[in-house]
């Protein structure tokens, strides 16, 4: 029997099945799946006019909507540059407000579900639009022998708890060379915070470097108490000993060769310069000041709205390394609830945040880019 004919058949006695007792249900149900093939439960379940529903796959219900959520979240996930998963879910609750500033008011359920998605849904929301970065550059240390004896080496960054406490590292944007003369990048960590701060200078001389060390100091909300940089010649000179000893700083370096010394820092010559400014060689002098600029937005972005995970515990088992992070904040966050923190140095940055728009300093930012990419390429 074709399966029209089935259907025709089965219309053609449900009626009569609905009606009968128990007794003549039973003959109606024998007959039909004799002259159809249908197993019992399948035959009771057409005749009872019941659609068969599959069971539901096992776990947990889904509880975010794609539809109403993927808008925002992907929004926020390219305004912060593909932060991770779980940088991403403590920033939502900082970007959230500015978003419905920028692109409309959001319903209740929006906001609700965006503030309660854990970092796993958020990869597997993101993961048809996750973008990967690839490119390396050169090591541009060059180690400055002279006056290793006179400044001491400091390893224990770890269990610093203070802030005030840098960490300094450059970048060469070289390009694929490093003969000639071109911009470098300069970077201040603080060790505590995560604070952040960046600085262009035209070659890595010694009174340049200085100068923007100086510039820097005069930004920073904490007071400067302690310098650690690694070996290369453009820290390790008499201008910036003098100065450091002048100012009671305590001026120190890391061993040779061992990169980790400097971790803190190390790790924001990605985040903070190559991912800003790629591996391109700036071997204009004019480019500097227009760079400087574009640290001033881009360090306001990372410092107010970029949250960071710091390291809390190392443990090592056999031949793994087991680590354990906090939560996820911002530099800005952790100095304001940090009690050696001054009251008036709070009350500026809480002042400087409420001038603060992390969209508008996107748009600014890529804004700078522009004009530094125009300026490099202008003959």
């Amino acid at each position: 029997m074709v399966i029209f004919s089935k259907k025709e058949y089965l219309e053609a006695i449900r009626p009569r099945y609905l009606k009968s007792s128990k007794k003549d249900k039973s003959a109606i149900l024998t007959e039909f799946c004799a002259n159809c093939g249908y197993h019992p439960k399948h035959a009771i379940r057409l005749l009872n006019c019941k659609k068969y529903k599959p069971k539901r796959k096992p776990g947990k219900q889904v509880f975010y909507d794609p539809k109403i959520i993927l808008k925002p979240l992907k929004t926020i996930w390219l305004a912060t540059d593909q932060m991770c998963s779980k940088k991403l879910k403590a920033a939502i609750k900082l970007w959230l407000p500015f978003y419905e500033i920028e692109y409309g008011k959001l319903t209740d359920l929006v906001c609700q579900q965006l503030l309660k998605i854990s970092a796993a849904t958020i990869d597997r929301l993101l993961k048809p639009t996750k973008v990967m970065f690839k490119g390396k550059g050169f090591c541009t240390t060059k180690p400055g022998a002279l006056l290793k004896n006179q400044i001491p080496i400091r390893t224990d960054n770890w269990d610093i708890k203070q802030p005030g406490f840098l960490e300094a590292d450059t970048v060469a944007h070289c390009g694929n060379s490093l003969a000639g003369e071109f911009v470098w990048s300069i970077t201040f960590t603080d060790i505590c915070s995560g604070w952040t701060a960046n600085r262009a200078t035209w070659t890595k001389c010694a009174v340049g470097v200085s100068a923007q060390i100086k510039n820097m100091r005069d930004k920073l909300p904490f007071d400067l108490l302690g310098f650690d940089c690694d070996n290369g010649s453009e820290f390790l000179n008499d201008v910036l000993l003098n100065y450091f000893t002048e100012e009671k700083i305590a001026f120190t370096r890391s061993r040779p060769y061992h990169k980790n010394d400097n971790a803190h820092v190390e790790q924001k010559n990605w985040t903070h310069v190559r991912h800003l400014l790629g591996y391109d060689r700036f071997d204009k002098p004019e480019l500097v000041d227009l760079i400087n600029d574009l640290y001033t937005s881009w360090n306001h972005f990372q410092n107010f709205f970029c949250p960071n995970m710091k390291l809390i515990e190392k443990i090592r088992i056999n031949s793994k390394y087991r680590k354990k992070y906090d939560q996820p904040k911002t530099p800005f966050q952790r100095l304001i609830e940090h009690p050696m923190v001054l009251e008036s140095k709070k009350t500026l940055l809480i002042n400087k945040l409420a001038t603060l728009n992390p969209f508008s300093l996107k748009k600014d930012i890529i804004l700078k880019q522009k004009k530094v990419i125009h300026a490099l390429r202008s003959t």
